[in-house]
């Protein structure tokens, strides 16, 4: 007989959140993954149908939607403090370990082997985006017109810079209005995760019923929210007010907390806003840096959104005034991190309840499926905008009318960097080796390249 969620032990629950958290590497898919093992296959403790549902709504909120999912769940199971304990262990591994990375890039990185170390996970994480692309578009491009909202949504964020945000509220209403009008192509399930054997709701430790406390209750909702919004908010306030706004942690705390809110669709649709913003606008990276960053995230557990903090650190490290370089870089990470997923409990507390009363809503599904279906197409922008920085040494660029796009100067092609892509990308896609020994190999080839050839091969 299945044990209730008030029957399980928060100590049982802190342990099991904690091997979660130490085995979620490989991005989004890999994590969810982990957990949909763990708590559907293993424990029990939650079914397939709700564990689909509380996925579907993390994936229309912006922020990494692998941690609200967490968050949805611990709440689900043990309340309020369930969900606090979930959300802050599945980010703590990857915190510390990211940090202690920055560290190591801020006193090592113009080292030639930690160059070359990072030179060669640049080339893996390019194929990890790529095959991001391909796994993501296989699940949710099921037909003609999902196909050209991918295409379109390309189009736009690629040739004719529309805002991200944009894309996705128009692929959500389109997807929305498709099924309320009963159009084919945006029936059917909004795609997910996990295989086809699910456990019953009766069967788990959930059961059939939504719990007491995790009825639409609007005194607790607001509260809670209050709560939240003063953690995020006032930190924010506090620097604005006692620093400027010119100030670089300032700039970090803004910039982070309209991340929070405008950032839909997964880590690597978020990752493209940040890259251009942090690299173009605000210089706090070169475009090397950002897939340096991309590259430690990929290969420590956590969040991928984590390459925000080495975004933080760095920008901190190289803009702040009157401080040791390296304590307002651990600020920098610090306070970028906080603004980054403190938010994530917000709309989780805030909207869970409600959320839960819409299972099986069609329309709700069709929103989802069309929003995954054009963030195929931001991906696809991330990956060109990370080949042009990685596998060339100069670009180009057209603005004609409403065109404005970037493109490779031929000559610029750096030789190493693309034949170890061209390999890395065989392993994924060819011989279906996991992203971690693809990483792993790929670090080794470049720090080999430049033990043999004496040069740096960046």
């Amino acid at each position: 007989m299945s044990t209730k969620p008030h029957q399980i032990p928060l100590g049982q629950a802190v342990r099991v959140w904690g091997r979660i958290a130490a085995l979620s590497f490989g991005g989004p898919a890999g994590q969810i993954a982990v957990m949909h093992r763990i708590l559907v296959d293993e424990l029990k403790w939650i079914s397939e149908a709700r564990f689909l549902h509380a996925l579907n709504y993390c994936m229309l909120l912006p922020g990494p939607e692998a941690q609200q999912l967490a968050i949805y769940i611990g709440w689900l199971l043990h309340k309020t403090k369930g969900g606090l304990i979930a959300g802050t262990l599945f980010v703590l591994p990857g915190f510390a370990a990211i940090m202690a990375l920055s560290w190591i890039y801020a006193l090592l990185g113009n080292v030639a082997p930690v160059e070359a170390f990072f030179f060669g996970l640049k080339a893996a994480v390019l194929a990890i985006v790529l095959e991001a692309v391909r796994r993501i578009g296989s699940r949710a491009l099921r037909n003609n017109v999902m196909r050209a909202i991918a295409a379109a949504a390309f189009v736009g964020i690629f040739f004719l810079s529309v805002p991200f945000p944009a894309i996705v509220l128009a692929a959500g209403l389109i997807g929305y209005m498709g099924s309320r009008a009963g159009w084919r192509a945006f029936l059917g399930n909004g795609g997910g995760h996990g295989p086809a054997s699910a456990s019953a709701d009766a069967q788990t430790a959930l059961g059939d019923e939504v719990p007491d406390h995790a009825r639409p209750n609007l005194a607790w909702s607001l509260r809670i929210s209050a709560i939240l919004l003063i953690l995020w908010l006032a930190p924010v306030a506090i620097l604005f007010v006692t620093l400027g706004p010119d100030n670089v942690f300032s700039k970090i705390a803004l910039f982070f907390s309209q991340m929070a809110v405008v950032t839909f669709g997964g880590a690597y649709a978020v990752l493209a806003y940040v890259a251009q913003e942090a690299v173009e606008k605000f210089g706090w990276l070169r475009p090397g840096e950002m897939l340096d960053g991309l590259g430690m995230a990929e290969t420590t557990p956590g969040p991928l959104i984590m390459v925000t903090q080495f975004v933080g650190f760095m920008g901190a490290f190289r803009q702040a005034t009157g401080l040791n370089p390296l304590l307002a870089a651990t600020l920098g990470g610090i306070l970028t991190t906080w603004v980054t997923f403190v938010p994530c409990f917000l709309w989780i507390f805030l909207g869970a309840p409600f959320v839960e009363r819409l299972r099986g809503n069609k329309a709700l599904s069709a929103a989802l499926a069309t929003v995954t279906a054009a963030i195929v197409g931001v991906i696809l922008n991330l990956a060109i905008w990370f080949a042009l920085h990685s596998l060339f040494g100069a670009t180009g660029r057209i603005e004609r009318g409403p065109f404005a796009f970037d493109f490779p100067i031929v000559a610029s092609v750096n030789l190493p960097a693309l034949v170890l892509t061209a390999f890395a990308m065989i392993a994924m896609f060819r011989f279906k080796i996991g992203a971690m020994p693809v990483l792993a190999a790929c670090a080794l080839a470049g720090v080999g390249y430049w033990f043999i050839a004496g040069a740096n091969p960046a």
